[in-house]
């Protein structure tokens, strides 16, 4: 064991000047099922990895995400979720629609007219972009219990289609673009990155997958025949 999976620190005989720090364009919150075993779970991972930007709680813990629904988002595979590079937009609108339930219906056309668009021209310079994304840490299973959750049924859906998990731990009869927690994380900041801060992606979050990678080529190693008769050769 490399680290403890309920205080989410390493180890004492894991060196910790080892252990990379990232630094996340956005906060994350982790949703995690009461009933996932911590030794199966990969959002530790993040919390490790990115202590300051990564909260995790435990079902039924679900932070008030109510007033801030113009701001956060959840990554779950559905018929309503929007791909990474729709969120701002869709977003956008969330925002437009409350300024226009809010509006007064007895102004006068033009005047009403002219407040919408200065609206919409002072959405543009508040700080409206994305600012959580909230992910749920079970097994598929399992995940229905959380996603249907009040707390989150108002938050935008967002969806990684076109991702391939690469876990060890596939589970039987779910599609491969079923990502654990820590695969999801990562290449939603990768898509976030590129799509929405419309910046080139050099590497800045590789890390995230540090202990991810070690654990799979460990897994790896240990299910390959091969390995095993040239490690007894080398004995």
């Amino acid at each position: 064991m490399f680290y403890c999976y309920t205080c989410y620190v390493p180890v004492e005989n894991v060196p910790i000047e080892h252990i990379p720090c990232v630094k996340l364009p956005l906060e994350i919150d982790i949703i995690k099922h009461p009933n996932e075993t911590d030794g199966k779970s990969t959002a530790v991972h993040a919390k490790l990895l990115a202590p300051e930007f990564v909260n995790i709680y435990t079902y039924p813990c679900i932070p008030e995400y109510e007033e801030k629904d113009h701001e956060v988002a959840l990554v779950f595979p559905g018929p309503k979720s929007v791909s990474v590079k729709d969120i701002s937009f869709h977003l956008q609108k969330r925002i437009q629609n409350v300024r226009s339930k809010n509006d007064d219906p007895d102004k006068p056309s033009i005047k009403r007219k002219k407040t919408e668009e200065q609206g919409l021209n002072d959405s543009k310079c508040e700080d409206t972009t994305l600012k959580k994304i909230v992910f749920i840490d079970s097994t598929w299973n399992q995940t229905n219990k959380i996603f249907t959750d009040e707390r989150l049924q108002g938050l935008l859906q967002v969806e990684l289609k076109t991702r391939k998990t690469c876990f060890w731990r596939h589970q039987k009869g779910k599609p491969d673009t079923f990502l654990s927690t820590i695969e999801a994380i990562y290449y939603f900041l990768v898509d976030y990155h590129t799509d929405i801060l419309k910046e080139k992606y050099k590497g800045q979050y590789d890390n995230l997958l540090f202990f991810y990678s070690f654990m799979h080529q460990l897994i790896k190693n240990a299910k390959c025949p091969g390995n095993k008769e040239t490690r007894k050769l080398t004995r």
